[in-house]
This record gives C-alpha cells, structure tokens and sequence, in this order.
C-alpha cells in the first residue's frame, strides 16, 4: 500500500483546531481510499519562539527534508512576536529553502455560499511568484532613528524566476480553460513589469493554444470585481498576486474558504499547504474557526501527491456540508460541527 508522510506544522491560534480538524478529514479519505497517511507534528510557532529564541530549531530545514508534503496552519501572535520576525523565522524561510516558487490560490464559490457580489460562478486559479520579486528581502536602513533616515527595499526579478512562474501559469491554463491573465504595471514600472510583458510575449509563441491577455494590477482589480467570471488563470509577481488573491478570497465569501499550497513543481522538495486565514488569536480556543480553508488546502495536497479521486472525494464532501448551510457564515457553526459535517459526507 501506498503511503506518505506528512508533517504537520499547526503553529499558532487557530492554527492547531483547523490542522487537527483537516487531519481527521485526510486520515478518513485515506482509509476510504487504499493508501497511508502518517502524521509528526512539530510544535514550531511564536509560543517555541518564546522559549528558545527562535521560530524553528537550526536544522529545522533539514528535518522536514524528508517529508512528502507540509501542512501548516497558520503563524502569527503580534501581541508577543512581531510579524515580521514569526514569517520570516518559519513560513518564508521553509517557502524559499524548499524552492516553493509557485503560490496556488483557487477561487470559487462552494454551494450554499453567498459573495458579496452579483456573479455567482466564476472559477479562477492565482498563481502567485513565492520566493523573489517584491518580497525579496533586499534592502536596509541608514541613519535609524534620525532626520536623515533612509529606507531603501528592492525588489529582485530574476529571468529565471519570471519564465519558470509564467511558465507554470500557462501550463495550469492549458490544463484548464485556455486562458491567462498576467498581471503587469509596465506603464509605471519600467523596469521590472516591462522585463515582465517582454518574458510573457516569449513564452506566448511557445503556448499558442492559449489566449494571453496583460492586465495593469488596477484594471485587472477591477476585472475581479466586475467580471470575475471572464478569468480563468492569473499569474502576478509576490506583491500583486499577494494583493489580488486576499481580493478573491473576499469574493468568494472570506477568509475561511481561502485556501493555498506553496508548490515546488519539480517534485523534488517537499510543498507546503496552508490556509491563508491568519492565526485570528481572538478567537484562538473559542472552537468558532472555519477548518474548511485548511481542509480545502488538504485536498490540494491529496492531488498534487497523485492522490486525485481522494481529493475530489474531499472537495465533494465540502461541497455538501456548504449545500446544507454548514460552516458558511462565520461564527454560526463550531469548528467540530463543521468537521463532524464533511466527515459524515465523505460516507
């Protein structure tokens, strides 16, 4: 029998409820499906932080090498640990040493789900570059805490980077509907989104089977809003496809059906799989966390290890719980009525 290792990583708030909630939902389509699951679950979060000065251990990297794929709830406590030394410390540093270059976000509305707005299907996929662009890091401060401070934060755009992005973006739109978005803003950037467009056209003539549009990151904003349902791929650097895909996550009723997977497509590290909800530390033990983002990235992590039917198995039995009205508005349902409710469906 087939089976696969996973490691779970449920961090903080309420992180470890919606991990617990989407394992129980993994661990019944496995038996149902004729393959193994096994769970380690490490305790790194802002709490581990706090005891050892540190996110994760120093061969915290190495330990998770192993692993078929990750599962990760979410990390953040601000009131303790400052973002920007909790994201850095363990969800950036695992997307970029494991080369997860590929952020892969899916919007739809599921059954019973009302959006905010007057479009009631659309199925979109954003693809978001996950190790470079806007968020690379580079920059630093001079003169801290003067008059004559100076801020400097660079975004790097590598050919590689670009070409192997878009590439995966037309690769999903041929496997889907034909059509890509990609997100620009050459008539202000000059640099860097017009190096964009240029790797696009390229990689154009070799995809002739698929219609490219570029978008300006404002037009194509707007395009969400009025016409979701005229896109079908979006692929956008770090900073825009951050941007857009919390705009999706809005259109299709919220945050608790957001869900995620930092994808290294050759295979040969392991993925990450999260929802994108945030660790809400105000309601963190209230049992009131919508688990099906972390259950809807769970099945994205079911397809991409090949397991395809227990996947769809999982997304139907999502769909069934939403089509009787449960898990759909935020805080009606408990986390353990709305797991207990995709469990029963998956019989």
């Amino acid at each position: 029998m087939k089976s696969y290792n996973i490691a779970l990583i449920p961090a903080d708030g309420i992180g470890p409820q919606v991990v617990e909630a989407a394992w129980a939902v993994l661990s019944k389509v496995a038996g149902q499906s004729g393959f193994g699951l096994s769970a380690t679950r490490f305790p790194w979060s802002c709490a581990y932080y706090k005891e050892n000065g540190r996110m994760m251990p120093a061969d915290g990297i190495e330990t998770l090498r192993s692993f078929d794929a990750i599962l990760l709830g979410s990390v953040g406590w601000p009131a303790e640990v400052p973002d920007s030394v909790s994201l850095h410390g363990l969800l950036l540093t695992i997307r970029k040493a494991f080369d997860q270059y590929a952020n892969v976000r899916p919007h739809r509305l599921l059954p019973g789900v009302d959006g905010p707005l007057k479009a009631t299907e659309f199925d979109i996929l954003c693809i978001r570059e996950n190790t470079e662009g806007e968020y690379s890091g580079a920059g630093g401060r001079v003169h801290q805490g003067t008059p004559a401070e100076v801020v400097v934060e660079t975004s790097i755009f590598t050919r590689r980077g670009v070409e192997r992005i878009l590439r995966y973006g037309f690769e999903q739109a041929r496997r889907r509907r034909g059509r890509l978005a990609s997100v620009t803003k050459s008539n202000a950037q000059r640099h860097s989104m017009v190096f964009w467009d240029e790797v696009t056209r390229e990689l154009a003539a070799e995809y002739g089977d698929v219609a490219v549009t570029s978008y300006h990151v404002d037009a194509l904003a707007a395009r969400m809003i009025m016409a979701p349902e005229s896109l079908d791929v979006i692929v956008a650097s770090n900073l825009f496809g951050d941007i857009l895909t919390d705009m999706g996550a809005a259109i299709q009723g919220g945050l608790g059906f957001a869900a995620s997977a930092n994808i290294s497509p050759d295979r040969s590290l392991p993925s990450m799989f999260e929802p994108v909800h945030g660790s809400a530390p105000d309601i963190a033990h209230l049992d009131v966390a919508n688990p099906i983002a972390t259950i809807w990235s769970a099945a994205m992590m079911l397809e991409h290890l090949g397991e395809k039917q227990a996947a769809d198995r999982v997304m139907a039995a999502i769909a069934t719980a939403t089509a009787k009205d449960i898990g759909i508005r935020p805080g009606k349902d408990k986390t353990s009525v709305i797991t207990a409710a995709v469990l029963e469906a998956l019989d």
